[in-house]
């Protein structure tokens, strides 16, 4: 090949895939602008995360603290639907990256998307608050819209399992505690805790904030956008689901499925009926 076909050929290439993340050739591997071998062993995983999405390195604090919000969600057991789907994959004979793809791949707005909901919502609140209104205002404007003419609940609230999450708490602590540090400004865990008071003086209960509202919090202080915290708790979540698939992968349960065999399902259909017989009277 010539030089002049060479270069052709390269430009070409270029102009198909164009990307500011990744710097690669044989014996170079660039990650925005950095050497791989000075990151390894030297920049954190948390921070990896940061620069591979953000561009620039964090601070020690900063990645302490998207460390902590990733940590809290690794886990929450095989009544989780993204759980028990890797555990049953795994029973059927595929391999880990099948039933974690599997999992992965129910993490929607139902399972794993409430945190990308809330994080919107705070957005929205924290919009009002750089325009001046209040945030005591700011909240009741926005919980109207979600109580009345959108979803009837509030994302970030609430927990089918908990009556109190035993992770927002300390998730919302933490954050306080990088506040006072200057890590971060807090305002996001304000909002929220003025969501959460806002919603029990409107119910007369309260409703405690769960894990999805406390990470959003610390997404939101952080700077990361609303569907990143979608992608960033898909990441969490993978630590669980990667145990859970290498540990059901070491029991003999071959196709378990979600129910044990004595405890059939509901049938709600036509009852039992005969086939209809043919003209000559046969089946």
């Amino acid at each position: 090949m010539s030089d002049t076909e060479n270069k052709t050929g390269r430009a070409r290439g270029e102009e198909w895939w164009r990307t500011g993340i990744i710097e690669m050739r044989p014996g170079v591997i660039r990650l925005r602008g950095y050497e791989i071998q000075d990151l390894i062993g030297r920049v954190s995983f948390p921070a990896m995360i940061w620069l591979m999405l953000r561009g620039e390195l964090p601070s020690e604090e900063q990645a302490a603290l998207l460390g902590v919000a990733l940590g809290a969600a690794v886990d929450h057991g095989p009544q989780a639907p993204s759980i028990a789907i890797a555990r049953m994959a795994i029973t059927c004979g595929v391999g880990i990256n099948s039933a974690m793809a599997s999992a992965v791949n129910v993490l929607g707005d139902v399972h794993g998307g409430a945190g990308e909901q809330a994080l919107s919502v705070y957005g929205d609140i924290a919009a009002e608050l750089d325009a001046g209104v209040p945030l005591a205002e700011a909240v009741s404007a926005r919980l109207d819209r979600f109580l009345v003419g959108e979803n009837g609940y509030v994302p970030g609230l609430g927990h089918r399992f908990h009556p109190v999450d035993p992770r927002a708490p300390r998730l919302i602590e933490l954050t306080r505690d990088f506040a006072a540090r200057g890590v971060v400004s807090g305002r996001f865990a304000d909002i929220a805790e003025m969501v959460e008071a806002e919603v029990a003086r409107r119910k007369g209960k309260k409703i405690p904030l769960n894990i999805d509202g406390a990470t959003a919090v610390i997404y939101g202080e952080l700077g990361f956008p609303p569907p990143l915290t979608r992608g960033l708790f898909v990441l969490s979540r993978s630590v669980g689901i990667l145990a859970h698939a290498w540990e059901q992968s070491q029991e003999s349960d071959r196709n378990k499925g979600p129910l044990p065999r004595e405890w059939l399902w509901a049938y709600t259909g036509t009852p039992v009926r005969p086939l209809p017989e043919d003209d000559d009277g046969s089946q």
